[in-house]
């Protein structure tokens, strides 16, 4: 079910396959995918209607387009009582999380005349793609609108696939009931990228495109970027476990079934010191396995990209963990804040035995869209930072610029750029009459 490793042949080969997971087989889709976003950005709704009729609702019009306010909070209205409790508990806890993440504008004036300082400003609009089908997330509103609004983006646009017969996940557009969606449209796919990128009559144009999806919509989101901003091109989701002898098999097999379940291509990982551990984990994900429904996406991605190995210790286990860089790293092990401080590269940290990563996809706070694919060695995840551009502020009397300006001079000189010094050496030459 999931292999035991522990050579270093087998080791290599696993960080192979996984540097190669993340890679898209892009094929057709890259042509198909341009084609799309050309038409939408030269024919705007017309192209736009077309492939929404053709891909998801047919007998989509402007008119219906557009899920109204009424609509959202009939959605909220329509969940049970213990849903709509714990949904809430989420998006409060998540606010409260990204509200430590603002940062303010700030000045330093000093006594010479200069100024300097930085003025935060929120983006004034933002897309936020949702994708639909099985894989609308309700969760994944909240972390990707949230810490726009706390950030201050007053307009945020959700775009969203219907399904044939129009309709859309009741809990999604409850869960942008709750965190504060401006406007909410049945569009999917490349199309709705485009949309959102170079606006339609319909559809507004944004600043910034956030959110996961498809090949299609990962392709389009880089086709537009330049246009507009990104967040990222997110890749199959994983889980990597480092764990000593104090953790148990059973919470350790159900933590790593947790990821497996996403997909075919999802990882689940465990490294621990202990060859009697590993074991016992084995034979829990087996019996697991039996109960679980989505046998299908579990037997291809624990074959696959899954492994259990065995380490020589935990500073050879955090050494390898750093290495892979995952997107959620939990530290099952006795002292999980000591062997913190070994760690260097995960898109989210998981400390001790009651800490399991479905804590932070709902409920924690800290947001969960995460780099993958190893990128959390030079990504971080998702915050109020996405949603924010930053302006530096100079300003200097003469008495400030004069005993810069022979160095700025000097500077400009040595990159042969002669008119950048001669802006300043004017200024030296008025004050030397």
């Amino acid at each position: 079910m999931i292999e035991i490793i522990n050579n270093k042949e087998a080791l290599e080969n696993l960080l192979e396959a996984l540097k190669e997971r993340g890679n898209m087989d892009t094929g057709e889709a890259i042509f198909k995918t341009k084609e799309i976003v050309r038409r939408v950005k030269d024919e705007g709704d017309e192209a736009l209607f077309e492939y929404t009729k053709k891909f998801d609702y047919p007998f989509m019009d402007a008119s219906s387009m557009r899920v109204t306010e009424t609509e959202m909070k009939a959605a909220f209205d329509s969940l049970s009582k213990e849903l709509q409790n714990a949904m809430l508990l989420s998006a409060k806890r998540i606010e409260a999380f990204h509200e430590k993440q603002k940062q303010n504008t700030w000045i330093d004036i000093k006594e010479s005349g200069e100024i300097l300082g930085q003025r935060i400003m929120p983006l004034e609009i933002v897309g936020v793609y949702v994708p639909g089908g099985k894989a609308a997330y309700p969760s994944s509103v909240f972390m990707n609108v949230i810490p726009a609004k706390v950030a201050g983006v007053s307009r945020i646009v959700m775009t969203t696939p219907a399904n044939k017969e129009g309709a859309l996940s009741q809990e999604v557009l409850a869960a942008a009931y709750i965190a504060g969606v401006s406007e909410i449209y049945k569009v999917g796919g490349a199309q709705a990228i485009a949309a959102l990128a170079f606006g339609t009559d319909t559809i507004p144009k944004v600043d910034k495109i956030v959110g996961p999806g498809n090949i299609y919509v990962a392709l389009a989101k880089r086709e537009v970027f330049g246009y507009v901003g990104i967040d990222s091109i997110a890749g199959p989701s994983e889980i990597l476990i480092v764990a000593d002898e104090s953790a148990s098999p059973t919470f350790l097999a159900a933590d790593l079934l947790s990821q497996a379940e996403h997909d075919q291509l999802a990882s689940s990982i465990l490294i621990t010191p202990s060859k009697g551990l590993a074991e016992k984990v084995q034979k829990e994900i087996s019996r697991f396995y039996e109960q679980l429904p989505r046998q299908e996406i579990l037997k291809e991605s624990l074959k696959y990209y899954s492994k259990i190995v065995i380490a020589k210790d935990l500073e050879a286990a955090c050494h390898l963990a750093n290495r892979i860089a995952p997107e959620h790293l939990e530290l099952a092990v006795e002292a999980p804040f000591e062997v913190l401080t070994k760690i260097k590269n995960a898109g989210a940290i998981f400390l001790g035995h009651y800490t399991p990563e479905p804590v932070g996809d709902y409920m924690a706070g800290p947001n969960h869209v995460l780099p993958t694919n190893g990128t959390a060695r030079f990504f971080s995840p998702l915050g109020v930072d996405d949603f924010v551009k930053k302006s530096s502020i100079l300003s200097f009397t003469k008495e400030a610029l004069l005993p810069l300006g022979e160095s700025i001079v000097k500077f400009a000189k040595s990159e042969n750029l002669y008119a950048h010094a001669l802006s300043v050496q004017v200024r030296l030459d008025e004050e030397a009459k």
